[in-house]
């Protein structure tokens, strides 16, 4: 094959592919080729990429920076290497490019880069939503699909944050346990579909009882609800506990089956974590709470128990 056939024939199958290749004289910072495929895909035609500032002022403004320092450290450095960023179009718009680069040089120094861009577009919108519904997941995870609170998992993670944060900067921190007294006789009074009903009018009433964006309410199985509250002392946060077991009280929903009232109430226990009372991990925190709890419901129900010192 001669010399001649043989670069028709390269130039041929390099032409014929849906990836856009180029060269770039490294020294002199100009583009030697640019494969006509450019022209379908960005608009810009093969001649207008004269230098390398064509190849910038054609990207993104916030792909900009970190896309131009990695490919000339890199360049520089005589590493192949691959770089996405958004390539803009003659028309205005933007698409997303991989440059796949492969770096020639000669005597230690790089004289010449060459390389393929691919129109990744289509993949970036996918990640991009793949993204979004992981984000989605995420945030349903992290609720109970019932009455729209935090759940376990989202309490796990709230007090892994919280709960050394109290201790290092030695605040309160304080959880109320909170249970509906004798939901059982409620569903076997009303149903099922009643009892989800109560569990929601409850939840709604725990959000107005506690409408700090930094408390967090969460729904820890069945009829059962944890509180909790940063930096906040005993004394405040037995007094909001109060607070609460009352609303839920004034409600008045009706509990025909209860044995202390006529409507639901909640029985309420409480422990908090500062100078006085102190826990190694917040698992202890929420036993300490959940004594409480049963202490409340011993001393007949519908009550806020809490420690004293």
């Amino acid at each position: 094959m001669n010399e001649h056939l043989d670069s028709t024939l390269y130039k041929t199958l390099l032409e014929s592919t849906k990836a856009i290749p180029w060269m770039i004289d490294w020294k002199k910072q100009e583009f030697v080729y640019v494969g006509p495929q450019i022209e379908e895909l960005l608009g810009w035609t093969p001649d207008s990429w004269k230098t390398t500032t064509d190849w910038v002022e054609r990207m993104h403004p916030d792909d900009r920076e970190y896309a131009v320092n990695y490919c000339i450290r890199l360049s520089n450095q005589g590493t192949d290497h691959e770089a996405d960023y958004r390539a803009l179009k003659a028309n205005g718009e933007y698409v997303w490019i991989r440059d796949v680069v492969h770096v020639i040089r000669e005597n230690d120094e790089t004289v010449q880069i060459v390389g393929f861009m691919f129109d990744i577009t289509e993949r970036k919108n996918m990640e991009d939503q793949l993204h979004e519904l992981s984000l989605e997941y995420k945030q349903l995870s992290m609720v109970d699909g019932l009455t729209g609170l935090a759940n376990k998992r989202a309490l796990d993670n709230f007090l892994q944050f919280e709960f050394p944060l109290a201790q290092r900067q030695a605040t309160p921190l304080s959880i109320l346990f909170i249970d509906i007294d004798f939901f059982k006789y409620y569903n076997d009074a009303y149903g099922h579909i009643e009892g989800d009903n109560c569990l929601k009018e409850v939840a709604q009433l725990l959000k107005t009882s506690f409408p700090r964006a930094t408390d967090l309410i969460v729904r820890y199985g069945g009829e059962e609800f944890i509180v909790v509250l940063p930096n906040t002392d005993n004394q405040t946060a037995a007094q909001l506990a109060e607070k609460c077991r009352v609303a839920i009280e004034d409600e008045n929903i009706p509990h025909k089956s209860s044995p202390i009232h006529h409507c639901v109430t909640a029985s309420i226990g409480l422990a908090t974590v500062d100078e006085i009372h102190t826990d190694s991990d917040f698992s202890s925190l929420i036993n300490r709470a959940d004594k409480m709890l049963y202490k409340a419901k011993h001393n007949g129900r519908n009550h806020v128990e809490f420690e004293t010192e």
